[in-house]
């Protein structure tokens, strides 16, 4: 196997037409480079160099080999400088998956934190939820993924690297003419007889499991991934619906009024990445800033 630092005594040796003037330019002794002579020689299975008294020149196998270092020091000092760039976090590249509501609210203020600390750092962004979100994190389709989940299920991440986020607490959203829409906090149950507007599937069955405990199912007239369409749903007087508290946090609800529901039902908010590439310092500095983001949502 060819190395890199025998390369580059080939090279000095060519170039300066001796052992002796090229240790002086290597910085090491003749001995040295005579050592790492015999070792490239060995590598390449056959004779460099053609000693004549003091001169010195390359076979053709030598020469074809000088040829072609540059190309390949060059190539590889490039590389060198690329990963250290990435390394120092003054380049790379963090392919962000985010469900919604998260793309509207932690990962703005994540990734403007992010462009200020390491201006060389590029951050791509689609949106999809989960579970399809984790699916594409363990398929290389994504570095982060930004997620959430009602309850931890049994080894549902336990190949992941889960950082937790927050807890974002579910919360009522009626019409603001409802019955109820004054009330401080309002019981779940007491929204029996209501029509219902859900969200996202994951969200939908949540929504269900959630009624059926307080004793009734819920009567759904419309689904809908879409948070800005729940809003203008409930305001429109069509029914009643369930938001995490992070998706009101970028929609304007007019003509409905957000209320506090009873029980208290929380999804958890987790930024997942892989074990190899949580060591990547771009795609740690990644989860760091969404750390920081929760801490001020």
């Amino acid at each position: 196997m060819i190395e890199a630092r025998h390369l580059r005594v080939l090279r000095a040796v060519a170039a300066t037409g001796s052992f002796s003037a090229a240790a002086r330019e290597l910085g090491c002794t003749q001995p040295a480079v005579s050592q790492q002579m015999k070792a490239l020689e060995s590598s390449a299975g056959t004779p460099l160099l053609i000693r004549t008294g003091r001169e010195m020149r390359l076979t053709q196998a030598g020469e074809a080999l000088v040829r072609h270092a540059s190309g390949i020091l060059a190539g590889l000092t490039a590389a060198e400088e690329e990963v250290a760039a990435i390394a120092g976090l003054r380049a790379g590249r963090v392919r962000l998956v985010s469900f919604p509501s998260g793309s509207s609210t932690l990962v703005p203020t994540a990734l403007a934190a992010l462009r200020a600390a390491h201006p060389g750092t590029r951050v791509s962004l689609v949106e999809a939820e989960p579970p399809r979100s984790v699916e594409m994190l363990r398929e290389g389709d994504c570095d982060v993924a930004l997620a959430f989940r009602y309850g931890a299920g049994p080894a549902e991440w336990d190949d992941l690297v889960v950082r937790p986020l927050l807890a974002d607490r579910l919360v009522g959203l009626v019409p603001d003419s409802h019955r109820l829409a004054a009330a401080e906090s309002v019981g779940i149950a007491e929204l029996a007889d209501e029509p219902w507007i859900a969200g996202c599937p994951r969200c939908r069955r949540q929504l269900v499991e959630v009624c059926e405990e307080a004793g009734f199912t819920p009567r759904i007239d419309f689904a809908t991934d879409d948070y800005p369409a729940v809003v203008g749903l409930v305001g429109a007087g069509l029914g009643v619906a369930v938001l995490p508290r992070l998706a009101l946090e970028s929609v304007r609800p007019k003509g409905a009024r957000a209320v506090v529901v009873e029980p208290a039902v929380e999804r958890e908010i987790v930024a997942l990445t892989l074990p190899d590439l949580a060591q990547v310092p771009a795609v740690a500095a990644t989860l760091d800033e969404l750390g920081r983001a929760a801490t001020r949502a």
